[in-house]
């Protein structure tokens, strides 16, 4: 593997990192401070986000996650992961560019499975950056760490699907702009165990669909996104809102999860490395028995670590999203596993020793830090917990001693 950046990838990344700089930075606080005034925070985005969404769309920084050239910026993953980094140091930035989740993962899903009609409706407004959308999976009532545990029924009935069940974990689905989600559920349970569910294409205003609550993390709602628990009482649809047919929904499942894993990694990376600079900006600016922080209680060795951290993380990543470009999703099956337990794991860390470095401030939201942590802790769970992923991590490295011992 090359770990220099294409010359296609250096030029996002100066372009992505100019525009952050010159736009999205300067006006954060603003988009935080007019949220924080509505009176509702669910109910209207502050104008600025349309403001620089115009404007990061007129410069061609739109839908950078999209390796399809005439849709999206033509970018590998390896390509996107960096500038996805960029992204994740901004709480606002991914929506700027229209590369917000689970907003990418829907769209690809509709590229790959959808049909015509699906995409016309639903997809292209979402690439547009005029609708928004959510992704219901997880369920309350069983461990959805075990997808196939999943209890909420797509059931087919003559031209018909109709669904009943309850979903929670449910992010974006709180946004004013969100019109529709993908709905996973049970369509037959005596088929074999990954030919049981299927994904359904669900507007958000279709009768029977109720957001019963937006669930806290850690106390933070998320606004104005959030993460909603959200239940589906006899929602009758077409047959053709099903993606790709019936009994597919696992191996859509699949084709989503690979990409949207190094994505979500980098953009924590970025998390962390934020996190990083504000504590070593608190750390030379600060002083305590007569020192700088930076000098006090072992400091140092714990910003020295972090960066040996962040950097490890950097490349183990990189090297995923290469082995997904040129190997595929089940060449980089244990690969991608590794990334989503260690890199969350990592932010975590930095982002504490960061919170520390700032004492009290760090619990508050005169830093960004408490909600960093909130985020990073939450992916340790999101796209499947880490025991999960260990898991099959185990499975690998294990299988081949057991083929070894068989030959």
């Amino acid at each position: 593997m090359d770990f220099k950046h294409s010359p296609k990838a250096r030029q996002y990344i100066e372009r992505v990192s100019a525009f952050m700089t010159s736009e999205v930075q300067p006006r954060e606080q603003e988009y935080l401070t007019a949220l924080r005034d509505q009176e509702d925070r669910w109910a209207s985005i502050p104008s600025v986000i349309d403001e620089l969404k115009a404007k990061a769309k007129a410069a061609g920084l739109w839908n950078l996650f999209l390796p399809d050239t005439t849709l999206g910026a033509g970018l590998t993953n390896l390509e996107y992961a960096p500038v996805a980094e960029i992204m994740g140091r901004s709480l606002i930035a991914p929506e700027i560019f229209n590369c917000n989740a689970p907003d990418t993962g829907n769209a690809e899903v509709l590229l790959h499975y959808g049909s015509d009609e699906q995409r016309r409706r639903w997809m292209e407004p979402l690439l547009r950056g005029e609708i928004r959308s959510a992704f219901c999976m997880t369920e309350p009532d069983v461990a959805s760490s075990d997808a196939a545990n999943m209890d909420a029924r797509a059931c087919v009935d003559g031209d018909s699907v109709v669904l009943n069940g309850r979903k929670w974990w449910s992010t974006g689905i709180g946004h004013p702009d969100c019109q529709f989600v993908i709905f996973m559920g049970l369509t037959d349970p005596q088929a074999p165990r990954h030919m049981r569910h299927s994904m359904v294409l669900v507007p958000l205003d279709a009768p029977g669909v109720r957001i019963e609550r937006m669930l806290p993390v850690y106390g933070y709602l998320d606004e104005p996104y959030g993460h909603g628990e959200v239940s589906f009482s006899d929602v009758r649809l077409p047959l053709d809102a099903v993606i790709a047919g019936p009994g597919r929904g696992f191996e859509i499942a699949q084709g989503r999860l690979g990409p949207g894993r190094i994505h979500h990694c980098m953009r924590l990376i970025g998390l962390a490395e934020n996190a990083l600079e504000l504590a070593c900006r608190r750390s030379v600016s600060r002083t305590a028995f007569g020192k700088p922080l930076s000098n006090l209680g072992g400091n140092r060795e714990r910003i020295a670590k972090a960066r040996i951290a962040i950097n490890q993380a950097r490349l183990q990543v990189l090297h995923a999203a290469w082995l997904l470009d040129t190997d595929g999703a089940a060449g980089a099956f244990s690969e991608l596993s590794q990334v989503k337990a260690s890199v969350p794991a990592m932010a975590c860390d930095v982002i504490d020793m960061a919170i520390q470095i700032h004492g009290g401030a760090g619990l508050s939201d005169d830093f960004p830090l408490a909600s960093a942590m909130a985020a990073a802790r939450a992916l340790r769970l999101a796209d499947g917990p880490d025991e999960v992923h260990l898991g099959v991590v185990a499975r690998a490295e294990l299988g081949q001693y057991r083929t070894r011992e068989t030959e």
